[in-house]
């Protein structure tokens, strides 16, 4: 009997539907962690950053026979090991129903009852502080021995992805705290918090502050393997976004490169590590090593969307448009954070696979005003299905905004288009614009 659909699902939502507090909070908490880190004295200082802790309680047999009990404990250890592949969160496991060594910020508490060919698994997600439930829901398995064990696995990567993911539950929860004097180790955490607020829209204005948070944030943890790789990811930023304020600084690849294998090194399996070595090496030039990168981290945690939509995204841009696209459309239905980013690459494959239709009504769904990469890919568009007062606006923004772009627009493309004949057509589409890039 096949697994049946989670009894509720959540579908992805903009970030700017979500609580707006959330978002000026992760915003603010830059300034305020990079004064604590600056102020805290060195010998009052943990000597790791604080993380999110997750207790996972033994869930609860409410069937009470010796089948139940099974079925009990193997989705309890595999809920466990799903969760345990994300490195954002520290994960305890409960020995007794109730019992744990260590306080954590969190709790997964769960039952589980079986019928005559079926069982139901309920979780809740709770914020121990005040006992509110954050989070709930309930799946459905088969009793079928051939698919039990899968049943399991995939209810387990479905409860671990809607906690544990970039922009899931535990950011959300997060996000939305506030934290009076904060010590050092919640304010280097605070620093990722405030870089995923700034990844939904990448606002260039927040970009100096939230680098400069994760570049005091690992000065004092050296160790702090998701920092290194986070930072990484804004050097990485400021060359592949060209923000007009950082053109003097001393953005490179081999920056972004060493931070990423820095993180890799301190933590092999750290994904945010292993997507920025991807990253970096393929903006290098480098593609073939950045797939293979990336190949390995999906192999490690493929619940992880943040990594499957980046992962995506390289593959098709490197030519592999029907391998990579669907992994891009599967993340914008599971992952609530970028939006605009993921539709933006949706549009880009629509585009280059000749639907131009397809490709104008995800491109008016973008949304990043400031973001010259945004208004380029929709002037190709536009300009390549003839919607000319629209191809015209585009023009008009990019020459006001961003001429050096339109000028080195091939360097540029030729950095994000490995294939030779991808590169012309969106250079030749740029053109049908009205925008006047050299051959």
């Amino acid at each position: 009997m096949p697994i049946a659909e989670p009894a509720k699902t959540t579908k992805p939502q903009r970030w700017s539907k979500l609580p707006w507090l959330a978002v000026a909070l992760a915003v603010l908490a830059v300034a305020v962690a990079v004064l604590v880190l600056e102020l805290t004295p060195l010998h009052l200082r943990s000597t790791a950053p604080g993380m999110p802790r997750l207790l996972v309680e033994r869930f609860e047999d409410l069937s009470g026979t010796a089948t139940s009990a099974a079925v009990t404990s193997g989705l309890t250890q595999e809920v466990i090991g799903q969760l345990a592949k994300f490195k954002d969160i520290v994960v305890i496991e409960a020995t007794e129903p109730g019992e744990a060594k260590e306080l954590p910020r969190f709790i997964l508490a769960g039952s589980v009852s079986l019928s005559a060919d079926a069982f139901r698994l309920r979780v809740r997600f709770i914020n121990r502080s005040d006992g509110s439930v954050l989070w709930a829901n309930s799946y459905d398995g088969g009793m079928d021995v051939g698919k039990l064990i899968e049943a399991q696995t995939d209810i387990a990567r479905n409860v671990a992805t809607s906690l544990a993911q970039t922009y899931g539950v535990i950011f959300q929860a997060d996000a939305s705290t506030h934290v009076d004097n904060p010590p050092d180790d919640w304010a280097a955490y605070s620093c990722t918090l405030s870089y995923y607020a700034y990844r939904v829209d990448l606002d260039a204005k927040s970009y100096p502050a939230v680098r400069a948070c994760l570049e005091k944030a690992v000065e004092r943890f050296p160790n702090y393997a998701t920092g290194w790789g986070l930072l990484s990811q804004t050097y990485i930023d400021g060359i592949r976004f060209r923000y007009p304020f950082d053109a003097a600084s001393a953005a490179s690849i081999e920056r972004a490169l060493a931070a990423a294998r820095r993180a890799v090194s301190l933590d092999p399996l750290n994904i945010r590590g292993l997507q920025a070595e991807m990253l970096a090496l393929y903006l290098g030039g480098e593609i073939e090593a950045a797939l293979a990168v990336g190949k390995q981290a999906m192999a490690i945690n493929p619940n992880d969307t943040e990594l499957v939509g980046e992962y995506g995204y390289r593959l098709a841009l490197a030519g592999h448009w029907d391998e990579g696209c669907p992994l891009v459309a599967e993340v914008r239905e599971r992952n609530p954070g970028p939006l605009s980013y993921y539709e933006s690459a949706l549009a880009l494959c629509s585009y280059f696979r000749g639907d131009n239709a397809q490709a104008v009504m995800w491109v008016r769904k973008v949304s990043a005003p400031d973001n010259a990469n945004y208004h380029a890919i929709a002037a190709a568009i536009f300009g390549e299905s003839g919607h000319g007062a629209e191809a015209d606006r585009e023009r008009a923004w990019l020459e006001q905004n961003a001429p050096g772009l339109i000028e080195n627009a091939r360097e540029e493309i030729s950095m994000r288009l490995a294939r030779h004949q991808d590169v012309e057509f969106f250079l030749g589409s740029l053109r049908k614009a009205g925008l006047s890039v050299s051959d």
